[in-house]
C-alpha cells in the first residue's frame, strides 16, 4: 500500500496505528470514567436535581439578578475596550515617534502598566476616586473597573500596535520620505492603516481578555455578572447550576467575539477589509486547482490510498 507523507509528519506503519487505536481507546475511556465519577458525584450530593436548576426557569431570577450583572459586565468592557482602543494608538504611536522624550514617556508608561495585575490597578483606583472624590460614589467601582480595564489593555494594545508597524517591510517608509512625506504624514496615511488592518484579529482578542477581566470588579464590589451569579446561587442554594449559567453565558459572548475575529480575518484575506468588515466573503468551495502535494503523487498505482489526517 502506498501512503503519502508530510514535511512535518511521517505517514504511521502498521504498528504505529495500532498503538494509535489502543491510545485513542484508553484515553476515550478514562475520560468517561472520570466524567462519570464527577456526574455520580454531583448527584449523591443533590447538585443535579431539579430543584437546583428551577430558579432559571423563572423570570425574576433573570430580571433581579442574572440581567443586570450582564449589563454591568458589558458596559465595563463596552467602555474599556473604547478607550483603550484609543490609549493604545496614541501609547503606540508616541512609542514610535522621532521626539526621544516621548518615546521614552510613552515606553515608561506601557512599561508600567503591563507590569501591574489588573485587580491591583482596579483597588488602587476604587481607593483614589474615593479619597479625592473623583467621581460620583455610585459610579466609583465602576469607575475604577474601566481604570484598570483601559490602562492594562491599552499597553498591550499600543505594543501590538508597535509591532504591527515595525513588521511592515521599510521600504515604504523610506519611498514615503523620498516623495517628501513627513513623518506623521507617512504614519498616518501609510503604516497605521496597514497595521490596523493587519492587527485587527489580535485586537478583537484582546477584547476578550477584557470582557473576561471585568469580572475582577467583583472584589472590590461592581456588579457583573459573576457577582450576580453567585448573589443567585446564595439565595437558592445553587452554586453549581448558578455558576454554570454564568460560565454558559460568558462563553456564547466570547464565542460571538471570536467569530467576528475569525470573518475580520477572512475579510482581509480577501482585500475587503476597509470597506465593510461585516459583510460576507464570496466563497467557492473548489477553485479547481491541483497543489503541489495533489499533483506528486503516483495515481496510477493500483494500491495507492489518500491520507487526508496524518493521524488515522
Amino acid at each position: 500500500m502506498s501512503v503519502r507523507a508530510t514535511v512535518l509528519y511521517d505517514a504511521p506503519g502498521p504498528r504505529g496505528r495500532r498503538n494509535n487505536v489502543i491510545f485513542t481507546v484508553l484515553t476515550a475511556v478514562l475520560t468517561a470514567l472520570v466524567l462519570g465519577w464527577i456526574i455520580w458525584t454531583l448527584n449523591d450530593n443533590g447538585q443535579l436535581t431539579a430543584a437546583k436548576w428551577m430558579p432559571f426557569l423563572d423570570s425574576l431570577t433573570w430580571r433581579t439578578y442574572i440581567l443586570p450583572g450582564l449589563w454591568g459586565t458589558l458596559k465595563s468592557a463596552f467602555a474599556s475596550i473604547i478607550l483603550a482602543m484609543i490609549l493604545g494608538v496614541l501609547l503606540g504611536l508616541g512609542r514610535l515617534s522621532e521626539m526621544a522624550w516621548l518615546r521614552w514617556i510613552c515606553a515608561v508608561i506601557v512599561e508600567f502598566f503591563r507590569a501591574i495585575p489588573v485587580l491591583l490597578l482596579m483597588i488602587f483606583a476604587y481607593q483614589m476616586f474615593a479619597i479625592y472624590r473623583m467621581v460620583p460614589p455610585r459610579e466609583l467601582a465602576f469607575a475604577a473597573v474601566v481604570f484598570g480595564l483601559t490602562m492594562y489593555n491599552g499597553s498591550v494594545i499600543a505594543e501590538i500596535l508597535r509591532s504591527g508597524i515595525k513588521s511592515l517591510p521599510k521600504g515604504q517608509t523610506e519611498a514615503a520620505r523620498a516623495l517628501g512625506m513627513s513623518h506623521s504624514q507617512t504614519m498616518r496615511t501609510i503604516l497605521l492603516p496597514q497595521a490596523i488592518a493587519a492587527m485587527l484579529p489580535a485586537l478583537i482578542a484582546q477584547m476578550v481578555i477584557a470582557l473576561k477581566d471585568s469580572a475582577l470588579g467583583y472584589q472590590i464590589g461592581y456588579v457583573e455578572v459573576v457577582r450576580s451569579g453567585i448573589q443567585t446561587a446564595s439565595v437558592n442554594q445553587n452554586f453549581l447550576a448558578s455558576l454554570t449559567v454564568v460560565a454558559i453565558i460568558m462563553i456564547l459572548i466570547n464565542w460571538a467575539l471570536t467569530s467576528l475575529a475569525q470573518r475580520i480575518e477572512r475579510q482581509l484575506r480577501a482585500g475587503r477589509a476597509r470597506r465593510n468588515i461585516i459583510a460576507k466573503v464570496p466563497e467557492l468551495p473548489d477553485q479547481g486547482l491541483d497543489t503541489k502535494d495533489n499533483v506528486n503523487v503516483d495515481w496510477h498505482d493500483p494500491d495507492y490510498v489518500e491520507i487526508k489526517n496524518p493521524g488515522q
